[in-house]
Order: C-alpha cells, then structure tokens, then sequence
C-alpha cells in the first residue's frame, strides 16, 4: 500500500523520528500547499486583516506492505494530530507492483 499523508510542517520531524523508531525508513517528502473544510486562515497585520487561502503542509509518501499499512497510518495519525482545524489527512492506496531499479528486483523484495 502507499500511504499519503499530507501534515502540517510543525509536525514532520516528530513523525519522522516516530517512523524511524518503528523501523519505517523509507520516505518520500514534499513541501505543498493547499487547503481543506477551513478554506485558510486569516492573519492580523499592522495594514489589516487578510486571508492567506493556501497553507504549507508537508506530503510524506511511504509504500509498505498490505499488513504494514494501518499501523504506519496509526502512528502519522497520533504524531501529527494537534486537536486543531488542518491538522491534514492519511490516503491509503493501493500499489500494483514496486520494482528496485539499482537490482531489478519487483514486488515484495522490492519493497
């Protein structure tokens, strides 16, 4: 399975630290921006207030095996989750084959 998880920047190297210490290694990492159900934020400044409708998250892509899956998404969940509106979101997708170009080795042993 892959899983995407779009987090907000504060939280990364916590979730990275916390998939470290489960052994999950592998990962690849995306600064992006976007924007959910709060439609951005709007900030006070000295000129006034003003909406910033695109906010910066982090994506983290990381295919583990089928069995792996949910529990890598159980520790994003609880290391990313503030309590607060944008804390982000966990897709989990399917993946049909993985091949390692360095050996060529494909599905399991290329995970």
């Amino acid at each position: 399975k892959k899983i995407e998880a779009i987090i907000r920047e504060e939280r990364f190297e916590a979730v990275r630290q916390a998939l470290e210490e489960k052994s999950y290694f592998g990962m690849t990492v995306s600064e992006v921006s976007g924007r959910g159900h709060q439609k951005g934020i709007r900030l006070q400044q000295r000129v006034g207030e003003y909406c910033v409708s695109l906010l910066p998250k982090i994506k983290i892509e990381v295919v583990v095996l089928d069995s792996d899956a949910y529990i890598l998404a159980s520790i994003i969940r609880n290391v990313a989750k503030t309590g607060e509106e944008g804390d982000g979101k966990i897709f989990i997708l399917p993946v049909e084959d993985a091949i390692r170009i360095r050996t060529g080795e494909s599905g399991f042993n290329a995970v």
